[in-house]
């Protein structure tokens, strides 16, 4: 039996409470988890959706002094250290949309934010890291994705990432978190492998950019994908995983669309979210992954694309049929 056969098993998770101001909800849910007794003083789900809000809000208004940062955070766009006073969260952004998971394992957040209306459109997919009681941050990492990105359409991905549903999965019917990373690893394995199995569910829809491939056939899409003109290795994954929500973001490095690197890899996320252990959305920014019977994909990276093999054009229509867009 395979791990896919065997990925439906029920975790316990506690209930998500909703959200008012920020900082004060983000301040009252740490002087809670201070005041609980040490036997259950780990990272807690209702601290990490203050941390979120907390960064929604902090982005919007361009202050990185809403969070609550340790002495030694590290900060990073698009995989190289940023001076945070100076990066994009130190820029007031107007945010549409926003779409946070959870991982009280880790004791991190996954955000993707789409700002379409904003002055400078952005979508941005950030990963916070804490330390183990979540009352400080220690590490941002964020794919910034903007005009001259690969497939970029703010006003595309807004609309889109707006219609799916991403609700709490019933506990009794949530995967477990290996089952859930399995399925967003063999997404990125098939790459290097097309011959390899990916647990795709029916429907499934992937968004690239501002292109949908849910949209032409809502109800029998499978988000299957065809061979690559040469094996993908994508490395460097970093994970972030909700079993509530049945989601994992994968940061990582996409591979052959950026020569100028030096592993040929460029920044990278797939934000996948996962039913009874398939695959239902998936995004890229430069590549992300997301399950609800999704995948979507952004490109993140800010230089030219290159390739060894193929000029831009041809780089581009390629990977258009490969992709099925």
């Amino acid at each position: 039996m395979s791990k896919f056969d065997t990925a439906v098993k029920t975790n316990s998770r506690k209930s998500i409470l909703k959200l008012g101001t920020a900082e004060m909800i983000y301040s009252i849910f740490v002087v809670c988890a201070g005041l609980a007794s040490q036997a259950s003083a780990a990272c807690s789900r209702a601290i990490l959706q203050g941390v979120a809000a907390a960064y929604v809000e902090a982005q919007a208004g361009g202050k990185p002094t809403l969070l609550n940062l340790a002495s030694n955070t590290s900060y990073a766009e698009n995989d190289k250290p940023v001076d945070i006073t100076k990066g994009v969260l130190s820029q007031p952004i107007t945010i549409d949309f926003n779409r946070s998971i959870y991982d009280t394992t880790q004791c991190a957040t996954f955000t993707e934010l789409s700002a379409a209306t904003s002055k400078h459109p952005y979508v941005i997919a950030t990963r916070m890291m804490l330390t183990e009681d979540g009352s400080k941050i220690t590490k941002i990492e964020s794919v910034v994705t903007d005009n001259g990105d690969w497939a970029f359409n703010a006003t595309g991905h807004l609309y889109w990432t707006r219609q799916e549903k991403w609700d709490p999965i019933p506990e009794e019917q949530r995967d477990t978190r290996a089952a859930i990373q399995a399925a967003g690893d063999a997404y990125l394995d098939q790459w290097g492998d097309s011959r390899l199995p990916v647990p795709l569910g029916t429907p499934c829809a992937r968004l690239e950019g501002g292109a949908y491939t849910g949209q032409s056939n809502p109800s029998a899409n499978t988000c299957s994908m065809g061979a690559f003109p040469q094996p993908l290795k994508v490395g460097d994954r970093r994970y972030i995983i909700d079993e509530e929500l049945g989601a994992v973001d994968i940061f990582n490095g996409f591979p052959w669309l950026e020569a100028t690197k030096p592993n040929g890899a460029v920044p990278s996320t797939n934000f996948i979210r996962v039913e009874h252990g398939l695959i239902r959305f998936a995004c890229r920014a430069e590549d992300r992954l997301m399950h609800p019977n999704t995948v979507r994909i952004y490109s993140s990276h800010q230089e030219a694309l290159n390739s060894k093999a193929l000029d831009e054009s041809q780089l581009r229509t390629k990977f258009t049929e490969v992709c099925s867009l």
